[in-house]
């Protein structure tokens, strides 16, 4: 390729500028940047990558061929959870999340950022009514986040450097809080009974000390049952002295009790259910709630936004709140660092429960709830297939193929020809391999009786 070829997509690349900024740098290559990288360091072949693509159709058509190799939930019925769930986004959520204020607004101010703040600032309340918290954070990178930075505020407000955490959380996002808060802060696992899929208050019990900085666990459960035992955990953590913090899924709240009913006095979950689409590692976003109380409200290390009044009379504006505890004010004394986060999932989350309303949450939880029930009762009558933790579930339920003689992963396997995407398996190493072969499975208002119904017969047909 000719030294005089301009890349169309590649800024400053005409040789005469080129030229300039090397004079500038007072190099004679560009080279010369990376001679401090020793040469053994660098790669010294030609790359195997394709030519450059000079055309923005010819690129389209490019991508658009790898992503044709995607299996989607668009083609195929998915009953994949765990934190990331196929939900319904209406379209107006897309129609919002896409406009140029919004989708290019970054961190900026209000003069770059038109409207932002308010959306924000509508968005937290909304979130806060679902819960009935009344500090609600900027939306962080995703659940597992979340609890991090929750577990981090329980541990400066009391100094405490021990946090309790549900055996049967996700071990994904167990490893992720872990690596948050190591090293000074330990994480020990509370046990589940094996017969409710709840928490072990036994065991519970014999880990709480005076050392026990926050409780953490999560309702519904991994594994999908509601977790009705959180007034007792609350009550057995605060006797102690310790904080509590809750997991919740947000869709399940126009059926369930608030986490402060019960409670908990840091809620942290993730906004993916509400108009946000599912994706492959991403759709994810975030959020901490808490009372309105300045130990829990100074410990915030992500953006807060309120409504004041203005100098003119009747008018109101939006803006940061205790600005002066995050890194972007002190960033040698923040509480934690937060760099790029999810705001524009924030956004689409408060466009959702906007259009939602509270009856349009409790009739989403209703209509979930009433096709687990008829799933869970349809998939138990499979000979050999039994679903475990029976009658207290919301969205998701472990079932249990031991006594089929085949591996999760066979059958997986076999559903994924019929177009299916089974549940999560929790036979590998990384999930529960102590179950043997069983699998969570979510099911989420998308799906119709005609759709439980062919993953019924499919199942019978492999197992």
């Amino acid at each position: 390729m000719s030294k005089k070829f301009v890349h169309p997509y590649i800024p400053n690349g005409a040789p005469e500028l080129m030229e300039q900024m090397l004079k500038e740098l007072n190099i004679s290559s560009s080279e010369d940047i990376f001679k401090e990288i020793p040469k053994h360091l660098r790669f010294q072949g030609r790359m195997n990558i394709p030519e450059p693509k000079l055309s923005e159709y010819e690129l389209k058509r490019h991508v658009e061929g790898i992503l044709k190799k995607n299996q989607t939930t668009s083609d195929n019925l998915s009953f994949l959870g765990g934190g990331t769930w196929d939900h319904y986004v209406p379209a107006v959520c897309d129609t919002i999340g896409q406009r140029d204020e919004f989708l290019s607004a970054y961190v900026g101010d209000a003069y770059s950022d038109h409207g932002k703040y308010q959306a924000l600032f509508e968005s937290s309340s909304m979130i806060g009514d679902l819960l009935k918290m009344e500090a609600v954070s900027t939306p962080t990178y995703d659940w597992a986040n979340a609890i991090g930075i929750a577990a981090r505020m329980a541990s400066r407000i009391n100094g405490r450097k021990e946090v309790l955490v549900a055996g049967s959380m996700s071990p994904s996002r167990f490893s992720v809080i872990n690596n948050y808060l190591k090293p000074e802060i330990s994480l020990i696992k509370i046990a589940f009974d094996k017969t409710t899929g709840l928490m072990d208050l036994d065991d519970l019990k014999r880990k709480l000390s005076d050392k026990t900085s926050s409780v953490y666990f999560e309702n519904p459960t991994y594994f999908g049952p509601v977790e009705h035992q959180g007034e007792k955990i609350a009550e057995m953590a605060h006797a102690v002295g310790a904080e509590v913090i809750a997991g919740v899924d947000p869709s399940s709240l126009g059926v369930m009790k608030a986490p402060s009913d019960y409670g908990v006095d840091i809620c942290v979950g993730d906004l993916q259910p509400l108009g946000i689409h599912m994706q492959y590692g991403g759709g994810l976003s975030g959020y901490i709630a808490s009372r309105d109380e300045e130990k829990y409200v100074a410990e915030y290390p992500t953006l807060l936004f309120g409504v004041t009044s203005t100098l003119q009379e009747g008018e109101y504006g939006f803006g940061h709140v205790f600005y002066e505890r995050t890194s972007y004010a002190s960033r040698e004394k923040g509480k934690d660092f937060i760099g790029t986060t999810t705001s524009l999932f924030g956004i689409i989350a408060g466009v959702y429960l906007a259009l939602m309303g509270p009856e349009g949450m409790r009739e989403l939880g209703e209509g979930i709830m009433q096709r687990v029930a008829y799933a869970v009762e349809q998939i138990d009558a499979i000979p050999n297939v039994k679903v475990l933790y029976k009658d207290n579930f919301f969205k998701e339920f472990v079932i249990d193929f031991n006594e089929t003689g085949k591996t999760v992963e066979t059958i997986h396997k076999a559903l994924k020809t019929m177009g299916i995407f089974g549940g999560i398996d929790l036979s590998c190493s990384r999930q529960f391999p102590e179950m043997g072969e069983a699998a969570i499975y979510a099911i989420t208002e998308k799906m119709t009786k005609e759709d439980i119904d062919r993953l019924v017969t499919a199942l019978r047909k492999v197992c």
